[in-house]
């Protein structure tokens, strides 16, 4: 009965966290990445998940500066569905 309980409370927390980091993500101006910029990653505090397709996709990555600011930077990746075959 214990574990469960440990379970539920962990999830809630988890969600919690979630929750804050979205609504933080909200609020940050979206910064479109170039190859020439410089970054200053410190900490990742979440990525977008990359779908499987073969094709060039958007996505996220929220992470905070070495000065503790946060940012919400935007670019393009490959998708994981290509093979070699």
């Amino acid at each position: 009965m214990k574990a469960l309980l440990a379970l539920v409370l962990g999830s809630l927390c988890t969600t919690a966290f979630a929750d804050e980091v979205a609504k933080d993500a909200e609020q940050i101006p979206v910064e479109q990445y170039t190859y020439s910029q410089h970054l200053d990653i410190a900490r990742v505090i979440s990525m977008s998940e990359v779908p499987n397709v073969c094709e060039v996709v958007p996505a996220r990555m929220t992470y905070e500066d070495s000065k503790g600011q946060r940012h919400v930077l935007k670019y393009r990746v490959m998708g994981n569905g290509c093979s070699n075959g």
